[in-house]
């Protein structure tokens, strides 16, 4: 029964969370295309060097008080409280620091634009701070819709926005107010769904609680926010700007792909994890299943990207752009790979195991950061190579450290995911061969797409895989209840 019940409410999750970033991948993907067509390399090469200040800047004010708060098994108003008026100060201190750091990032960049383009961005993170509690109260209750809804108009509202200034002249200013908007909106939605306000006065004493095991994520995450961006950074600082946004332009595709996986596994794992981890079977029972599920979404989707990388590149938004296809399409084979990072995070997270997660992360930096300076001398296409291989590698890292907690061995990882990477592998090769003789690029992208997902999904099919054979069940019993 105690299976069954989990098993539902991790499907609900699972789709909704599905339809949240499912929805947000393709308006991004809308917006992102009407906004390339209008912006240049160096307006996307402006905002994509100052948004590691506004990441880690978020990570800082949050400091892993939402993972916190869901390893908390029934947290309190006075929990939800103290969380939010710590945000609260800590999003306006760090604006105000960024705010007088400015005209030293500019310096820094070469680039002056930035002290006014730096001081407007950063209002995104005291706004940002107002909306992590109540994003928070409904990630750990699995109210999926109602995020997926707070998402839509927030993007919606953000996206109309950019475009607008796009057309009418605002360059990078268009991009700046996109984010600030999108905050501002998708934090009033949430509230309203929560009704969550906060009280007077304060108590931190639950910050105290929670702060052993916050400040380890904290730092982690800051990490992971510095790792994942330290490429534009470098490139920020040794290249035109004018590549960074051509880097930057091929990463937001390669994103845009895998953190939709990501963030839909990453926003169940975590309580769905914690629910089970006083049962080692059962916890790796649906550890596996949600590794199979993971690889059976992630390599079709991001191998089936770097084999239409070209013709959707120069369709949506033209020939311009063509120099980030090949940076596109090698970030894309390592961005596969990137969904099961979250799945071992969240292991270790749902055991309280932050320490785990913060040396792993360290690690993981330190090696990349030493690669990425070793290959920077042979350009950027190397740099990118070098960093993709590392991180298909580095997975094995995170699997070995969590195999006291996952009891999952490395040959048990191999056979849930290399099936599906092998079948998608060959799927999208077989795709790209037979239909290579098509000229037309409209023609081809619809072509290959259709083709691809048509044999993927039969091979699956032929192979009674198990996992396509519950989401199909799963679909028909939403469609049951539908009508």
């Amino acid at each position: 029964m105690a299976d069954n019940q989990l098993k539902e409410k991790t499907s609900k999750g699972l789709f909704w969370s599905a339809i949240t970033h499912g929805t947000t991948q393709v308006l991004n993907l809308l917006f992102g295309i009407f906004l390339a067509r209008r912006l240049t390399k160096g307006d996307y090469g402006i905002l994509a060097v100052i948004s590691v200040f506004t990441l880690v800047a978020g990570c800082i004010q949050a400091a892993g008080f939402s993972q916190a708060l869901a390893n908390i098994k029934k947290p309190t108003h006075n929990d939800y409280n103290a969380v939010f008026w710590f945000n609260i100060l800590a999003g306006l201190s760090l604006y105000g620091i960024l705010f007088l750091c400015a005209p030293l990032i500019a310096q820094f960049f070469h680039q002056p634009v930035l002290v006014d383009v730096s001081r407007l961005t950063f209002l995104a993170i005291p706004i940002s701070a107002l909306g992590i509690v109540p994003n928070a109260y409904l990630w750990i209750n699995l109210r999926n819709r109602e995020l997926a809804i707070s998402n839509f108009f927030g993007l919606m509202a953000s996206g109309c926005t950019g475009i607008w200034l796009a057309y009418h002249g605002y360059a990078y200013w268009s991009l700046v107010w996109q984010q600030i908007i999108y905050i501002t909106v998708a934090n009033i939605i949430k509230y309203y769904y929560t009704r969550w306000v906060p009280t007077t006065p304060i108590d931190f004493s639950p910050i105290r609680r929670m702060y052993k095991f916050s400040v380890k994520v904290l730092f982690t995450n800051i990490l992971n926010t510095v790792n994942q961006n330290v490429l534009t950074f470098i490139f920020g600082r040794i290249f035109h700007i004018d590549t960074v946004g051509v880097y930057n332009q091929a990463n937001k595709w390669n994103t845009t792909g895998s953190s939709f996986i990501s963030n839909t596994i990453g926003q169940v794992a975590q309580p769905v994890l914690t629910a089970v981890n006083d049962d080692a079977l059962r916890e790796q029972r649906v550890f596996r299943k949600m590794m199979r599920f993971t690889a059976f979404l992630s390599f079709p989707a991001m191998f089936g990207l770097a084999m239409v990388a070209n013709e959707f590149i120069v369709i949506t938004i033209t020939d311009y752009w063509l120099s980030c296809v090949p940076l596109l399409q090698i970030l894309s084979i390592g961005g596969a790979f990137l969904p099961f990072y979250i799945l071992f995070q969240n292991m270790a997270i749902s055991h309280g195991r932050s320490d785990l997660y913060l040396y792993s992360t360290i690690g993981q930096i330190a090696v990349q950061l030493g690669i990425i300076l070793l290959f920077s001398q042979w350009g950027i296409t190397t740099m990118v190579i070098a960093y993709s291989i590392f991180t298909i590698l580095y997975l094995f890292v995170w699997q070995i450290v969590t195999t006291s907690l996952s009891h999952v061995s490395i040959w048990q990882l191999l056979k849930d995911i290399l099936p599906f990477l092998f079948i998608a592998a060959c799927c999208m090769g077989g795709t790209y061969v037979t239909t290579r003789s098509i000229t037309i690029l409209p023609v081809l992208l619809v072509v290959r797409i259709i083709v691809a997902t048509s044999l993927y999904f039969l091979v699956l099919r032929q192979l009674h895989a198990e996992i396509l054979n519950e989401c199909l069940q799963f679909a028909k019993n939403k469609i049951k209840k539908s009508h």
